[in-house]
């Protein structure tokens, strides 16, 4: 049975949006800050430790556009392991081992946890997060909080429909002051 775990980059006033890419206000904010040698490896073997990737279309096209030129390690992993990707417009993806997802997002990934042995990673991938935090789908959350406040930009929590608890499992502090915290859905 597979896990869904949520890893993005935000600030401290939730802002998810755009910390690396895409036309925003704030675009790229989170390369403001060096996360130093330590947060780099922890994306890095974060990456590693997935089975597959499940993304929203925005993050899907910037992933598609940017990781196939790359090399190394990490870039390796991100384009060989399989790839979901939600989307209704989307029907011959370029990036390869992508498979799309049209249907009722909720039930596609519910049948996809019991298909995939291991973590399906979303990152980035906004309205595709907050929907499987909605539908209670999430098994962890990575966050990697950035000292700043934006004031501006899509945020990673809204309004759900029902409460949720879950339990801290890692926290570090990383290059300038970046926090590393890691969640578990606690269903008990």
């Amino acid at each position: 049975m597979g896990r869904i775990v949520i890893t993005e980059f935000i600030s401290l006033d939730g802002v998810v949006q755009a910390p690396g890419g895409e036309d925003f206000k704030y675009q790229n904010w989170s390369f403001d800050f060096d996360s130093g040698d330590e947060g780099e490896q922890f994306k890095v073997d974060e990456a590693l430790a997935g089975e597959a990737l499940l993304l929203g279309r925005v993050t899907y096209d910037g992933f598609a556009s940017a990781w196939p030129q790359e090399g190394g390690v990490l870039a390796d992993k991100l384009n060989t392991m399989r790839k979901y990707v939600v989307s209704s417009t989307l029907t011959d993806p370029t990036w390869a081992n992508t498979q799309v997802i049209s249907g009722d997002v909720a039930t596609e990934v519910a049948r996809l946890k019991d298909e995939v042995d291991g973590e399906l990673q979303v990152a980035g991938s906004i309205r595709l997060a907050q929907e499987l935090l909605e539908h209670d789908l999430v098994d962890e959350l990575h966050l990697m909080t950035y000292p700043v406040l934006l004031g501006y930009g899509r945020r990673l929590f809204g309004e759900t429909t029902d409460r949720t608890r879950w339990r801290l499992t890692e926290s570090r502090t990383v290059g300038e002051g970046v926090l590393i915290t890691l969640f578990e859905r606690d269903r008990a």
